[in-house]
């Protein structure tokens, strides 16, 4: 499946992205805020594609005037969430590459996302989370409508072998009516 939105194309990731993924995700101040270690070369892109992103649900974030995979966006659903063990509930997660921050680029891609979970996929609830010192994802969050619901202590990152406090919010498909009809 491919989404649109203005300005941008989500699409699932192929393994020619690699390279344009590397490039965005070898960053220091990208994965690991997300929880996620920083890719050290284009091979091990390669492997994250294939074994991590090519899941259902889970697109790249490209501009639509290049195609270029700058970030990935998407839903985990079901057994694949920490957040909800409900099967009409989902959790969102999003990163771009730094240059793109302050672009509005998250929230864009993000409200489509909302809109694929709750018209597409039928979800009654999205949830989104953001570790401490992760303001970005936060305001992210809170421009999409998303409610704080609340913080778990010492959250198991096995990825980088650390533990972090925690940040759970949601919305529910009847706040995101009500936003859907105040735009």
């Amino acid at each position: 499946m491919i989404l649109e939105t203005d300005r941008l194309i989500l699409r699932p990731f192929k393994e020619s992205d690699a390279e344009s993924l590397y490039n965005y995700a070898k960053d220091p101040d990208v994965g690991p805020m997300a929880g996620w270690p920083v890719h050290k070369n284009v091979e091990d892109s390669k492997r994250v594609i294939r074994e991590i992103l090519s899941k259902p649900e889970v697109y790249a974030i490209c501009l639509k005037s290049d195609d270029k995979a700058i970030g990935a966006i998407d839903l985990k659903m079901h057994n694949n969430t920490d957040m909800t063990d409900k099967e009409d509930e989902c959790e969102l997660g999003y990163w771009v590459g730094k240059e793109f921050w302050g672009r509005g680029i998250a929230p864009e891609a993000g409200r489509e996302m909302i809109r694929h979970a709750f018209e597409d996929l039928l979800m009654n609830a999205v949830w989104c989370g953001y570790y401490d010192g992760n303001e970005k994802s936060k305001r992210v969050q809170e421009k999409l409508g998303f409610k704080y619901v609340r913080t778990t202590k010492n959250l198991d990152l096995p990825l980088l072998l650390e533990k972090r406090t925690g940040h759970s919010s949601i919305l529910t498909k009847e706040d995101w009516n009500l936003l859907k009809n105040s735009r």
